[in-house]
């Protein structure tokens, strides 16, 4: 039996999960899906982590999966805790030294976001649309119930400060992006996972949501990469 740690992104919390956990589970795993303070302007990155860190507790045999901004805390738990494999989800990829409010501009975010729009047939420009950018491949129920929940607002807090490792995790990791997400486009994700990994990303179809779009596959998925390494 392993211990998934399942880390969400950026303004969210663990319902994120709440489709994936079940799934694993009924293999037989054991599920920790933390809340993380993202709406805490007292709380930065280490703060991420002892929210991550306090919810393991004593387990072990541990999987991290991290989700968009979670790619800037996984690393730093791995750096805490002795983990088996990471798996990064659409996530956000640091480089040593690197803030995650200077990542968009170091990787070419911005142009990379417009470029996929444009070959959509889409604007970004105006105020940004959640639906449009996260939630336009989720099943009716779910995006019902995901509109449904209050909002948590992502402080600017954990964005400032340089990400603190020198090197990346001696950790077990893999890649996997969507091939149908608006908000790290798939091509975007195929250049910068290389180029700071120095791995392949594997691909799944759906948007940068796949928990709530697509949990089956995605449960799936992350007992594949644990079994590949049994």
């Amino acid at each position: 039996m392993a211990t998934y740690v399942l880390i969400h992104g950026a303004g969210s919390d663990a319902w994120y999960w709440h489709l994936v956990a079940p799934l694993l589970q009924a293999r037989g795993h054991d599920v920790v899906a933390p809340d993380l303070p993202c709406d805490d302007d007292s709380a930065g990155l280490d703060e991420y982590v002892d929210a991550v860190v306090d919810a393991i507790g004593e387990r072990t045999e541990l999987v991290l999966v991290a989700q968009s901004l979670a790619g800037f805390t996984a690393p730093l738990v791995c750096d805490r805790l002795p983990v088996d494999l990471m798996i990064l989800v659409a996530a956000m990829v640091p480089s040593p030294g690197e803030s995650p409010g200077d990542w968009w501009a170091n990787t070419g975010w911005e142009r990379a976001r417009r470029e996929k729009a444009e070959q959509d047939g889409r604007s970004v420009d105006g105020d940004f649309d959640p639906i449009t950018e996260f939630l336009h491949d989720l099943p009716p129920d779910a995006l019902a119930e995901a509109l449904a929940r209050p909002p948590r607002v992502q402080s600017g807090t954990p964005f400032a400060k340089p990400w603190p490792l020198a090197a990346w995790p001696k950790v077990p990791t893999r890649f996997l992006l969507c091939r149908d997400d608006r908000f790290f486009p798939a091509d975007f994700m195929r250049r910068v996972v290389p180029q700071r990994l120095g791995i392949t990303p594997d691909e799944m179809d759906g948007g940068h949501l796949p928990a709530l779009s697509r949990p089956q596959e995605l449960a799936d998925r992350l007992e594949a990469y644990r079994t590949s390494l049994l």
